[in-house]
């Protein structure tokens, strides 16, 4: 016989009297997580001044490139050869061009042109050609012969600007005093929410963020902005199937390891520099993962498939693989951890400024001010234009 006694259904549409089971949980959905913030940690260090400035310096280079399309009498025997910038080599100085066994000896340098001995050692014979690079292996002085002219290098004054990232906290007297289901003091929610989107923010500007093109300091009118990693990077923007970063394995320009490692490679030959963090979105890290494919075991007895690579190791370093939602998908960065940092301007980490009753409700600011230090450009590169 069924049951004829009155249940929650017969309460109507809105069930009013049914008392709601209602989570003592607040869930939040959107993105907030700031991974590349978290991985890089407090700097320790803040900022003095919402222009932030340090120096940066290089050695002599030791590399050149011939400047020079013909040559007497011959590419194999020529005795006089162009190159792109003369003030880098010494007489004395032993030169082996690139691919190639020969060793030169320069004997002089007028202005860009070397005078060199040709096969310097017995080394064999090769032909030199325009665009070669030359890698200068070291300088031989004479044994009791004068100090050499003095060369250097001049120190270079790099800057960024801080940005102020602030959000207003709004309360009515009302819903304060309120009982509410899941959060016991509605300001309080409302700060750490708040916060949450600020850091989401900082971390998004961090990678993407520019600077004006004019009064980058601000003004009355103009907003100070930092300008991100992708938009500071230009001695290692790398693209698949040019600047001898190979295409893609598939259709397009995939990424795989062929690309991945050649242009760790190139990162590691132009600079000191030690990549050892690779930041992608989830479409590149997807392909990262696919690495393993090949490779791939799965024990049935674990009952569990692993299909993830959070570290990647090769020739060039120990590169740890942190997803940031804030990646564009084609790119992939590159970046040396200890050369990057995010400071706040002295006082001015993320804090809540209370401003005082206005009418009935509380009101309040969330408020920080930020920039990015990015050391040493050239440590760092990215690939962009990967399908």
């Amino acid at each position: 016989m069924p049951f004829t006694g009155k249940s929650s259904f017969n309460a109507g549409a809105d069930l009013p009297e049914i008392a709601e089971d209602i989570a003592d949980l607040v869930g939040i959905i959107s993105p907030s997580e700031a991974p590349l913030l978290d991985h890089l940690g407090d700097s320790g260090r803040s900022a003095v001044s919402t222009v932030h400035e340090w120096l940066e310096d290089e050695l002599l280079p030791n590399t050149d490139t011939i400047n020079q399309t013909t040559f007497t009498p011959n590419a194999t025997d020529a005795t006089a050869i162009t190159v792109a910038n003369g003030s880098r080599f010494r007489a004395g100085d032993t030169v082996r061009p690139n691919g190639a066994r020969e060793v030169l000896l320069v004997t002089d340098v007028i202005g860009n042109v070397l005078t060199v001995s040709r096969r310097y050692g017995s080394s064999p014979a090769s032909a030199v050609s325009n665009g070669q690079r030359l890698t200068i292996i070291g300088n031989a002085a004479l044994e009791g012969d004068d100090a050499p002219p003095a060369r250097f290098t001049n120190r270079v004054r790099k800057r960024n600007f801080t940005q102020i990232f602030s959000a207003s906290v709004s309360v009515s007297g009302t819903l304060a005093a309120a009982r509410k289901v899941a959060v016991g003091d509605e300001v309080e929610y409302q700060k750490a929410s708040r916060l949450r989107e600020l850091i989401r923010d900082l971390e998004n500007s961090m990678i993407n963020g520019v600077a004006p093109t004019a009064t980058q300091q601000g003004s009355a009118t103009v907003r100070r902005t930092m300008s991100g990693i992708l938009p500071q990077l230009t001695s290692n923007v790398m693209v698949p199937g040019a600047g001898g970063i190979p295409a893609g394995g598939g259709p397009g320009t995939e990424l795989n390891e062929g690309v991945l490692n050649a242009a760790l490679r190139q990162i590691w030959d132009g600079s000191s520099g030690r990549v050892d963090t690779i930041v992608v979105g989830g479409t590149m890290k997807r392909r990262i993962n696919a690495f393993l494919t090949p490779l791939r075991e799965a024990s049935l007895s674990e009952g569990r498939f692993r299909d993830m690579v959070s570290v990647y190791e090769s020739d060039f370093g120990a590169c740890k693989v942190v997803l940031s939602r804030w990646m564009p998908a084609d790119t992939v960065l590159l970046v040396d951890s200890s050369r990057l940092a995010v400071l706040p301007l002295s006082g001015r980490s993320f804090a809540y400024k209370p401003m005082g009753a206005s009418g009935d409700r509380d009101n309040g600011l969330v408020v920080g001010e930020y920039t990015l230090e990015l050391r040493n450009e050239a440590a760092h590169g990215l690939i962009r234009g990967l399908t």
